[in-house]
């Protein structure tokens, strides 16, 4: 009887065990999708420059000034390498002097982005934009990259 209820066991185990390996196989397939479609989607962004943050004690503030001169964009993004980071202020300068600065304040996790952030109006060309931000814990340097949609 011993034995039956062993088997019976060893059985339930051996099916739980396939269907975890199966959901991880669909979970990874799923995220091998994501990725596939941000990729795509990044293709239709443009990098518009980057800096690596110097951290120091307390916050501190650097500015990337844009290179691409070739288009004009509605809507920008941040990406975050390297190390965590919190964001308290961006501040972008147009190509006509005007500046914009979105109610922005986030953390960033190492190797994350930002959501798309709209500029106001019509598409227009982007001087430099200008951010400050903190060190988080065990941080480290970061490389804070700017990214610029036309559409």
């Amino acid at each position: 009887m011993r034995w039956k209820v062993s088997l019976l066991m060893l059985l339930c185990a051996m099916a739980a065990l396939s269907a975890c390996s199966e959901t991880r196989a669909e979970r990874r397939e799923e995220r091998m999708e994501d990725r596939e479609e941000r990729l795509e989607n990044m293709s239709e962004w443009t990098r518009l420059g980057e800096r690596t943050v110097n951290y120091g004690r307390g916050a501190d503030h650097d500015t990337i000034m844009v290179t691409a001169r070739d288009g004009r964009f509605k809507r920008i993004m941040l990406k975050v390498e390297g190390s965590a980071l919190e964001l308290y202020d961006v501040e972008v300068t147009f190509g006509d002097g005007e500046k914009w600065s979105p109610n922005t304040r986030l953390v960033f996790a190492k190797n994350t982005t930002s959501r798309s952030i709209d500029l106001p109006g019509e598409a227009r060309f982007i001087r430099k934009v200008e951010f400050k931000y903190d060190n988080l814990p065990r941080g480290g340097r970061a490389q804070m990259e700017l990214w610029g949609k036309s559409n």
